[in-house]
């Protein structure tokens, strides 16, 4: 087909939409881009999404599978119900032993296994300062509270308001 019959069928079919040629170049791409999304959406999405909600179905199976790695308070209480029995008494009760020392199914399966040294950085991740936390919690500002020292050359992490 000659060159001239394509260019005169694009003049004519401009003219019949009565628009000019960048609008339509710019609906055409339009067009395209939510094509391309349409496609890769169906491509993408897993056929397990929705099936529960706005998540994939899957991950709950797969979470179910994964082997719990935190042993609860009650796995704590068989070799140190001394140390829970003090800490219901003060402000950590509500606490869970690993929410401080950190994960402990390792510790229960082998007393061997050792915790994690704690820090002062384990204190400070609930009691730095923050306007995001309540007001009831405290807080300090730690370059302020404390100029050298650690937490624990104050306080007793197992009760938060008695001096060493």
């Amino acid at each position: 087909m000659p060159r001239w019959k394509t260019d005169a069928t694009k003049i004519q079919f401009m003219r019949r939409l009565n628009m000019p040629p960048q609008i339509v170049r710019l609906v055409l791409l339009t067009i395209g881009i939510v094509a391309a999304y349409l496609v890769a959406r169906y491509i993408l999405t897993p056929s397990s999404f929705g099936q529960y909600g706005f998540y994939r179905g899957n991950a709950l199976e797969e979470v179910a599978a994964r082997s719990p790695v935190y042993a609860g308070k009650k796995s704590c209480d068989e070799c140190h119900s001394e140390e829970l029995q003090l800490l219901a008494k003060f402000e950590h009760k509500t606490l869970s032993c690993e929410a401080c020392h950190g994960v402990g199914q390792a510790h229960v399966e082998n007393p061997d296994v050792k915790f994690v040294k704690m820090t002062d950085h384990d204190c400070l991740r609930c009691h730095e300062a923050s306007p995001s936390r309540p007001k009831w919690l405290r807080q300090i500002t730690f370059k302020e509270h404390y100029k050298g020292q650690r937490c624990t050359d104050c306080h007793v992490p197992h009760q938060p308001n008695e001096v060493p």
